[in-house]
């Protein structure tokens, strides 16, 4: 009886990821530069509310705006020029297996959960605070469980892209981005209580605000 011993192939899979994660930021980039087009469309007030300049919403969104660029170019451009890695400082014992391929599907499920909400909430859904709105308090499907899910999402994809490509741009990318959603949801859970005050207490007292 012949026995193959598993084989811890590592290479195979960071260069696996260098490709998917390549695919997957063009995928992500294209998907959301799409629904915005759509949604401003079918929306007279259009869908992204950035905020005044400079307040905190505003850097938020310019953080989020900058990355997400940042972090699209260097997966595209380390696909055809490999040996650009050595300039993102990698974290070598992370950077192999278990933890990449963990990173993948954590990245992979974030950005799922993330599109599940956006959907579900259709013509609710907003990107940073629209003065005009919302006209109603979700509080269904998801929000039943938390306040925030569709950041939680991003945030788990957050951590699943530093899980899959651990190293010092990611790091930063992923406490930059962090800092940036706990500081949106503190201003938009303000915005809501303005908007609903007793119905939103209600329900802060009824679900958490992550899990």
């Amino acid at each position: 009886m012949n026995y193959q011993p598993f084989i811890d192939d590592s290479a195979s899979l960071i260069e696996f990821t260098r490709i998917y994660l390549a695919l997957f930021y063009t995928f992500v980039a294209g998907f959301y530069t799409y629904r915005i087009i759509s949604k401003n469309k079918n929306t007279p007030s259009g869908v992204i509310f950035p905020g005044q300049q400079f307040c905190a919403s505003w850097w938020n969104h310019m953080a989020f705006k900058f990355f997400r660029a940042a972090i699209w170019l260097v997966c595209v451009v380390r696909l055809f020029i490999p040996d650009i890695d050595r300039y993102l400082i990698l974290f070598e014992p992370l950077n192999g297996w278990p933890g990449v391929m963990f990173g993948n599907i954590l990245l992979s499920a974030g950005f799922i959960l993330s599109m599940f909400v956006h959907f579900n909430m259709a013509s609710l859904w907003r990107s940073g605070i629209d003065p005009n709105g919302p006209k109603e308090l979700k509080t269904t499907g998801l929000y039943e469980y938390s306040r925030n899910p569709m950041y939680l999402g991003v945030a788990a994809a957050q951590i699943g892209f530093f899980l899959a490509l651990p190293c010092v741009f990611s790091l930063i990318c992923l406490l930059v981005g962090l800092v940036a959603l706990f500081r949106q949801t503190q201003v938009e859970e303000a915005h809501l209580s303005k908007c609903f005050t007793e119905q939103y207490d209600q329900y802060k007292a009824l679900v958490p605000r992550w899990l």
